[in-house]
């Protein structure tokens, strides 16, 4: 069972809770939607047609968005060699087409409090009346749509979550499906068809002692491995442009010979040449540090990456805070813009300046000479500046402070990461974990400390603008 599960909460109906048109009226809204022709013969009675999916009983626990944010972390584990930049945009896209769905059911037959990511307009009008679990409805059809759409290997998998949520296949007749569903995942689908996501341009390396370069095994062993060099170019959801929010360079040093014959390079390597060692003594990493280290890391195959935790996290802060669907849509979209827009950020950063900074491991072994030196954890084959993990923490801290106005909310997360001695960790609010998360990436040997600095900050900046901007109240 589904951890965050709870019974679901929902809006109190309006009265007179079966849908009530006509066949004429049934058929002639397939007709407009094209989807006439999709409809089984079996519900093309009367009756049929103003039956929903889900029309058999159905024990719908736990909130729905928890729950389709779930099956997108189970899609995010099932994927191999997928970088953390695209994640984070199937995450947005995922969670703004269900916020906009949402809140197009909310315009129908409520009140819209939020401003849509696109558009939300309304899908009914006379004799049509709300039908049974609509909200669960409208969530299920558009998540189960922008999913197959973004992960089309995994259709099989996604249409059994719906099966396991619905007791009835995707395919069975809900006019829900052409009303709203399939129309707002298509507009967010086409709305990032040309984004530049697909690039995939090859990476030159600079090739000169302190540029990035790549650090052996066998995805790291050619600069082709380079993961996703072209990702800081993808079109952000929210944030003006990649570089709009780009810090200065490390200490501001212009040139890789500046800034390898500087004093704070110097003690930034041997900080990370201490603490990030695979055989680092109690006093330079003690046994906290270390299990931070591996509880954060989720750099692997078969985790659900840096973004997923994060989702993770909020789906454990957000049942705890008993929010109902509606914000619970707000939220996740907000955050999975957020993390979406840090990720293309960041990636302009490691990049697209004019310091693409050489790990840690290159940096010792290279440059100082200590070839055996091996770092705690598995380093990811892009360069080091700024940090992917401090960049995500910093976005998500932000959205949830300014979500909650409070920093002080308790919770204990999870984690994916095979190697980490606990599978959950107690923090006291939203700073201690977002810079917990910075700091774990030196006790793992794979960062230098001013790209978790700086990837705080840049995440909080985009954070920062994300809320200021999007799904506003109205």
């Amino acid at each position: 069972m589904d951890p965050y599960a709870r019974p679901l909460a929902r809006p109190v109906p309006k009265p007179a809770p079966r849908p009530l048109f006509s066949r004429r009226r049934a058929l002639g809204l397939l007709a407009a939607t094209g989807a006439l022709t999709a409809l089984p013969a079996t519900a093309r009675r009367a009756d049929a047609a103003a039956r929903p999916a889900a029309a058999r009983a159905a024990a719908f626990v736990g909130d729905p968005v928890h729950y389709w944010n779930g099956v997108l972390l189970d899609v995010f584990r099932k994927q191999t060699g997928v970088g953390p930049g695209p994640l984070a945009r199937a995450a947005a896209m995922t969670n703004v087409a269900i916020f906009d769905a949402v809140s197009a059911y909310y315009n129908t037959w409520y009140k819209m409090k939020y401003r849509p990511y696109l558009e939300a307009p309304k899908y009914s009008g006379a004799p049509f009346q709300q039908g049974p679990d609509e909200q669960e409805r409208v969530i299920g059809f558009t998540a189960r749509d922008i999913l197959v759409r973004l992960f089309p290997n995994e259709s099989l998998f996604v249409n059994q979550r719906f099966k396991d949520r619905f007791g009835n296949d995707w395919t069975a007749f809900d006019i829900i499906k052409p009303l709203i569903a399939e129309p707002t995942a298509k507009r967010v689908w086409d709305h990032r068809l040309l984004d530049r996501s697909s690039n995939e341009d090859a990476y030159n390396l600079d090739g000169k002692p302190g540029a990035w370069r790549p650090t052996g095994g066998a995805s790291c062993s050619q600069e082709s491995d380079a993961v996703d060099p072209y990702w800081g170019l993808v079109e952000p959801f929210a944030i003006p442009a990649g570089a709009h929010f780009r810090p200065p360079t490390p200490e501001r040093f212009a040139t890789y010979e500046a800034l390898l014959a500087s004093e704070e390079y110097r003690k930034q390597v041997e900080e990370v040449r201490r603490v990030g060692s695979a055989t680092a003594s109690p006093a330079d990493r003690d046994a906290d540090k270390t299990a931070a280290a591996w509880f954060w890391a989720n750099d692997a195959d078969r985790t659900y990456k840096p973004p997923g935790q994060l989702i993770d996290h909020t789906r454990t802060v957000t049942a705890l805070r008993k929010l109902d669907t509606y914000e619970n849509a707000r939220l996740f979209a907000l955050l999975s813009l957020a993390l979406a827009d840090a990720a293309i950020a960041e990636w302009d950063v490691k990049y697209r300046t004019e310091i693409d900074l050489w790990r840690p491991v290159s940096a010792i072994r290279e440059g100082l000479g200590d070839t055996a030196w091996q770092p705690l954890g598995a380093t990811p084959c892009f360069p080091a500046w700024a940090s992917g993990h401090a960049a995500f923490a910093g976005a998500w801290g932000t959205i949830m402070r300014a979500y909650f106005k409070t920093d002080a909310i308790a919770f204990e997360g999870r984690t994916d990461d095979t190697k980490s001695p606990v599978r959950t960790r107690r923090f006291t609010g939203f700073r201690h974990a977002e810079e917990e998360n910075a700091m774990s990436r030196l006790y793992l040997g794979v960062h230098y400390r001013w790209d978790a600095t700086d990837g705080l900050q840049l995440g909080r900046d985009v954070g920062n603008h994300v809320f200021t901007n999007k799904l506003q109240e109205i």
